[in-house]
């Protein structure tokens, strides 16, 4: 770890807990296809911000999950899987919260968008080298 650890717990944190609710609301009330996917994208969003913290690369507030992954490009290289993965979920963030942009998911869907959430959860805490998470 370095001198931002607690800073990057905090990113790591705020994204297990939108996986978390992800998950919950996808076992409980899976017809709220925009809520998952929105924390699934959140999610994705919170490791990713982990990640640049942990390499002290300087990031503008954004929801942009490619411009967030070109940034960590700085200091690793990232597969073009992890891209496509990103790109699946970078629909959801703050824009299918209005009511103008409903969006309909199927139960694959959704279980995919959480598999691609929980994939960048482990990528994340594997680089940073979190033993307690």
């Amino acid at each position: 770890m370095n001198a931002n650890d607690d800073h990057i717990k905090e990113w790591i944190n705020k994204a297990d807990h939108d996986l978390g609710s992800a998950k919950l609301i996808f076992l409980h009330i899976p017809d709220y296809f925009d809520t998952i996917a929105f924390h699934c994208q959140q999610a994705v969003e919170k490791y990713i911000k982990a990640l640049l913290v942990y390499f002290e690369i300087d990031f503008q507030r954004s929801h942009n999950l490619i411009y967030l992954l070109d940034l960590l490009t700085k200091k690793l290289e990232v597969s073009e899987d992890r891209y496509e993965k990103a790109i699946l979920l970078n629909g959801f963030s703050v824009q299918i919260r209005y009511p103008d942009k409903t969006i309909y998911l199927s139960k694959e869907e959704l279980a995919t968008a959480i598999e691609i959430a929980q994939d960048f959860r482990v990528f994340a805490i594997d680089l940073i080298g979190i033993k307690d998470f």
